[in-house]
């Protein structure tokens, strides 16, 4: 059936919060006397990057040709620690590519998003609620609203484990038959082989898309494969990362343009790179390819995409 989009997210994070220990500051016999804390950052970025396909992912549009887009990023934070075991942390980030050729696509984004953690002393339960509003071309384009309360924990010195269910509600300007109300269930495992200097993550995604077009509905399997290496190179110590993901796409009713049910298979890999250039300057590369097959000819491509960028933290 078609989706129904609900206008209150907000009533959804409030019955989602209900069973969240977020009372854990009133039931902590230390948290009288602790003294609280509240930590500020802030993030600015500036950089490129070289498109073999310019796209738009949300319609199922791509170009077929290349381009160069000019990156700047801007991100505040706030941290406030409640007690030791309780915190909530609150974030805005603005960012605007602009594309030397495809102006019509240029994107300004903007999101606001916060997280509540909790120690449970073997776990910890957190709940984080994001909103992204983002433009093509000056015109509005998205809404999305994402909810998801998790559950992390060590299993044992090297494994960590972490679940987590997320709600989405997404809204496309002039595209209603696009907007779509999204449940996902997420499980993720960690293993340190040498701490946070090299360790490995496995992950797994099952989604479940309603949209108001029954033929944009799908069920979606993911995996996703990361390996994360710190290392030294004379004084500097250099991230580097590895990922693989792949997912299949079953819709599940027919698409009128072909006469059939729509069937993706998407394979991605990305390279990244981070190389300190002073304490708070950071130099990073990425590098993506991405293989979308599909029986729906407008939404099988590929895609490569090589970037660089250098950030300022404080």
């Amino acid at each position: 059936m078609s989706a129904s989009t609900t206008r209150h997210p907000a009533f959804v994070a409030a019955i989602l919060c209900a069973w969240l220990p977020v009372g854990t500051l009133a039931q902590d016999p230390d948290a009288q006397n602790a003294a609280s804390k509240t930590r500020w950052s802030a993030e600015v970025g500036v950089g490129g990057e070289y498109d073999t396909n310019v796209s738009v992912d949300e319609v199922d549009l791509s170009s077929g040709q290349s381009d160069y887009a000019a990156i700047i990023d801007l991100e505040l934070g706030l941290k406030h620690e409640f007690s030791e075991r309780t915190e909530v942390s609150v974030n805005y980030d603005v960012s605007k590519s602009t594309y030397q050729e495809f102006s019509e696509v240029d994107r300004l984004t903007h999101i606001l998003g916060a997280d509540l953690n909790s120690d449970l002393g073997s776990s910890n339960a957190s709940l984080s609620v994001y909103y992204i509003d983002s433009r093509l071309d000056g015109d509005a384009f998205l809404k999305y609203t994402r909810i998801s309360p998790s559950l992390s924990g060590f299993l044992s010195r090297r494994w960590f484990s972490r679940g987590a269910y997320v709600y989405s509600e997404r809204e496309i300007d002039n595209r209603s038959q696009r907007n779509a109300e999204t449940q996902t269930g997420e499980l993720d495992l960690y293993y340190f082989h040498r701490g946070l200097r090299s360790y490995f993550n496995l992950g797994y995604r099952y989604r479940d898309e309603d949209a108001i077009a029954d033929e944009l509905d799908f069920d979606a399997h993911s995996l996703k494969l990361r390996y994360i290496r710190r290392f030294t190179a004379g004084e500097r110590k250099i991230k580097a990362e590895a990922a693989l993901r792949y997912e299949v796409r079953d819709y599940r009713f027919d698409e009128p343009t072909i006469g059939e049910p729509r069937k993706d298979d998407r394979f991605r890999v990305k390279f990244d790179l981070e190389i300190p250039l002073t304490q708070k300057v950071y130099w990073q590369w990425y590098l993506s390819y991405g293989d979308y097959v599909s029986n729906l000819p407008r939404a099988d491509f590929t895609q490569t995409i090589l970037g660089t960028r250098l950030q300022y933290s404080w």
